[in-house]
């Protein structure tokens, strides 16, 4: 998995680093005094990643990010690397990936799917529609930081681990024995309030810290020092695919030390024999948007780290650990623990198909609201396929913004989990693209309005990448647009609805100029389109109107319709939107009673039928299009397809397909789901989602998952333990969100519920329906006020 192994770092640092070390003071020959060392508390393996040994590849070690800037943690022993990324850093520059000669040969790509030609048509978009440059610009990494560390002898007593609760990773060594022996501490955190990474080493006998450091990089970059005690990596990101690179960024280091000596050189920087020492790093790209890279990513960084310097480490470490907690410890889960629990991280997933542990899932759970909050803050950029953390210069699917389900996977806990701001850089990036897909909806299409496809990067462009079988599917932007309805229905803030509007309207407003009549019918159908990446029985993926583009413009559809009530907007819009919508064909069931993938019953005649997507599910979730009360048969259907599908799929297709058997109701099944998503073929020792290779979007849907099968919120109905398993007989969930200004907690023994309450965090009365089975109960809620549920002679009722 590395791109740069631990042998290429240690030999390229050493040779420019152990030079700069000849001069170091010789220790005294009396062993030096030993201050207490404070004991590590035990591990809450519900918050803790923790192990014996040291990362040995990068899906091992530990991640630590601001939502800008992330660093992946290895806890070495003779040598420490922190692998760097800053969230804007991606290859080329500003560029419009539009084909030219799309819109002349359009008509007949869709002239031929009408005919069954799809072949054909393939063909021709190939030739004519597809992106120029076919792919997308790839997300970048920054390099390394890298310690060297030469005085330590006989190691023992190693330990490192990752506290979810303070976002600090910590990793413990003892050197020597008997008088001899030292203990060496170093602790590692990015820092939101004061936007730099921070690494402290520590010693418990004075004038032990000692270590080389360096910065290495494969970008094309030069390192100078920075004054006395600082570094400065300072380079421009790489061409690709005939787009030439232009970003600038910079790196820049600077060494705080307590007693000993700190000397900078074009190489590196040498710590000799300091009582204590902190590292503060900090990273600028040239980014301002997605058109403008004017920015000085070398001042940028120069006034950071001033700033950050001007605080003692204990400020820094206080700053960063509430400004943590302050969103992640608004949701807590407890499932309950067993012997398992008290396993390092990795034993415990190797272990977790044949041994039940609950408080890895748990784990699992924190660990997915811990990656959101370190990986999507506002200010910015959302989360990516890997989040914030790459190591490579062409990762794996280039690592960027997929939208035809990984993206909106990323944001699905978001809201459940009370992480609404998260959720802010996904609407900076729509805003954006509401911009670049207009231009694309009009050279592309000849539409008003904007579109976006399967795929974009932090240029935002939206033409259609990779290949027709892939990308020629219009419908990336109208998914996202589900996620500002989401918000704005969780926090029911009708300022934000108003800022938004016009990206549904204009989203909506494409698909009224590009809908077309299916031949025979009076049914309106996207052409050309795609069930995301599953090729039919014809031997292509193209085709008309499948089920997933249908049930997501009646999402779309609805809450454009919704809001524009809502703000008392465009009557005459709203009423074009309702028309429209009533004409999208129906959800049909076929012949195998699944719920059909496209329009004609190709589903059991189609080359993959266990296919990772399930994109006709949509409907069922992330929608709810298709309940049980609702539309059983419909529900039934989906039911068959998920059977036929199976459950052996990638790390996120697992996490959909959670989702989907907690809505179905079938908790037992859903369970079994998160086993498979747990244990080591889907999840990698640092608990990171292996697709594989690594994808982030499975942590995202595994903790949606856990969710939903404890609590689902439809509307203004609130439906309580729809899905428990019976593995989780006993536990409780405190905080998560409901539609409508709502939190919830609720406990349960036994496998039943044992109380609930229900608070209205708005400034107005809410009423809510909450269901416990076959149990309604009304409830009222004044604003700011809570309602108790309980069972009385079994059941459920306001306590």
């Amino acid at each position: 998995m590395s791109s740069i192994s631990r042998r290429e770092i240690l030999m390229a640092s050493a040779a420019a680093l152990l030079s700069a070390s000849a001069a170091r003071p010789v220790l005294a020959q009396e062993a030096p005094s030993a201050a207490p060392v404070a004991p590590l508390p035990t591990p809450d393996p519900a918050q803790t990643l923790w192990y014996n040994q040291p990362a040995a590849q990068w899906v091992e070690a530990m991640p630590v990010g601001n939502g800008r800037l992330g660093a992946m943690v290895f806890g070495g022993i003779s040598m420490e690397r922190l692998q760097l990324n800053e969230d804007t850093f991606y290859a080329g520059g500003p560029y419009d990936g539009v084909n030219p000669e799309a819109k002349a040969n359009l008509p007949q790509v869709r002239e031929l799917i009408f005919q069954g030609k799809y072949l054909e048509a393939e063909a021709l978009a190939g030739a004519k529609l597809m992106a120029k440059p076919l792919k997308q610009m790839p997300y970048q990494t920054l390099g390394n930081a890298v310690l060297l560390f030469q005085s330590l002898d006989t190691v023992h007593d190693y330990h490192r681990r990752l506290d979810l609760d303070t976002a600090v990773t910590t990793t413990r060594l003892v050197s020597g024995d008997g008088a001899w022996s030292s203990t060496h501490t170093r602790e590692v955190f990015a820092s939101a309030p004061d936007q730099v990474i921070v690494t402290r080493l520590s010693a418990n006998k004075p004038g032990l810290v000692s270590a080389n450091l360096s910065l290495l990089t494969p970008q094309n970059a030069t390192l100078v020092a920075d004054g006395p005690d600082g570094l400065l990596l300072t380079g421009t990101g790489p061409s690709r695919s005939g787009i030439e690179g232009r970003l600038k960024f910079a790196v820049r280091l600077k060494v705080i030390a307590s007693g000993g000596a700190v000397r900078a050189g074009s190489d590196g920087i040498v710590i000799d024999h300091a009582d204590e020492a902190v590292v503060l790093i900090t990273a600028a790209t040239g980014y301002k948007r997605y058109d403008d890279i004017s920015a000085n990513p070398a001042a940028l960084t120069a006034a950071t780290l001033a700033q950050a310097a001007a605080k003692p480490y204990t400020r820094l470490l206080a700053d960063h650990v509430a400004e943590h907690q302050r969103l992640y410890r608004r949701v807590a889960l407890d499932l309950g623990t067993t012997p398992a629990a008290g396993l390092p991280t990795d034993e415990r997933v190797r272990a977790a198909a044949p041994q039940d542990d609950p408080a890895l899932a748990t784990l699992y759970f924190n660990y997915g609201r811990y990656l959101l909050i370190n990986s999507s803050r506002p200010g910015g950029q959302p989360a990516n396929l890997q989040g914030i953390w790459n190591e490579q210069v062409d990762p794996p699917w280039e690592s960027k913004w997929t939208i035809n389900i990984n993206t909106e996977m990323n944001y699905w806990p978001a809201e459940l989990v009370d992480l609404g701001e998260c959720v802010q850089p996904l609407v900076g990036m729509l805003k954006d693209l509401s911009e670049t897909g207009a231009r694309a909806a009009r050279d592309m299409y000849g539409a008003g309005g904007w579109m976006a496809h399967h795929n974009t990067d932090v240029w935002r462009v939206v033409g259609p990448p990779d290949g027709p079988k892939w990308g020629l599917w219009p419908m990336g932007g109208a998914w996202l647009c589900r996620h500002l309805w989401d918000h704005y229905d969780y926090g029911r803030d009708k300022t934000f609805l108003a800022d938004i509007y016009p990206i549904l309207k204009g989203a909506s407003q494409f698909f009224l100029d590009t809908l077309m009549v299916l031949p025979g019918s009076d049914w309106l159908v996207t052409n050309p389109s795609l069930s995301p990446e599953n090729v039919h029985p014809l031997g292509t993926s193209l085709c008309a109107g499948p089920a997933m583009d249908r049930q997501i413009l009646r999402d779309l559809f609805a809450i454009t319709v919704k809001a524009g009530e809502i703000l008392g907007k465009d009557a005459d819009f709203r009423a074009k939107v309702t028309a429209a919508r009533e004409r999208l064909p129906p959800d049909r069931i076929g012949g195998a009673g699944q719920l059909q993938e496209w329009l004609e019953d190709w589903d059991m005649q189609a080359p993959e039928i266990h296919h990772r997507h399930v994109s006709h599910l949509y409907a069922v979730y992330p929608s709810d299009q298709i309940t049980r009360r609702g539309t059983p048969d419909l529900i039934r259907a989906a039911r068959r397809t998920l059977e036929i599908r199976g459950d052996d799929a990638t790390g996120w297709g697992l996490g959909w397909r959670l989702n989907l058997w907690a809505r179905l109701g079938d908790g037992d099944h859903a369970h079994a789901i998160l086993k498979l998503l747990l244990g080591p073929d889907r999840t990698y020792p640092n608990l990171f989602d292996a697709h594989p290779p690594f994808q982030i979007d499975g942590n995202f849907g595994g903790t949606a998952g856990m969710v939903e099968m404890l609590v689902q919120s439809i509307g203004d109905d609130i439906e309580l333990l729809p899905a428990l398993p019976r593995a989780w007989g006993h536990g409780s969930l405190r905080g998560v969100r409901v539609r409508g200004q709502g939190r919830l907690d609720l406990a349960w023994k036994d496998g039943t519920l044992a109380q609930a309450a229900l608070r209205n965090a708005g400034a107005q009365p809410r009423r809510w329906q909450v269901r416990l089975g076959e149990d309604v109960v009304a409830v009222t809620v004044p604003a700011g006020g809570e309602k108790r549920l309980a069972l009385k002679n079994g059941r459920l009722a306001l306590a």
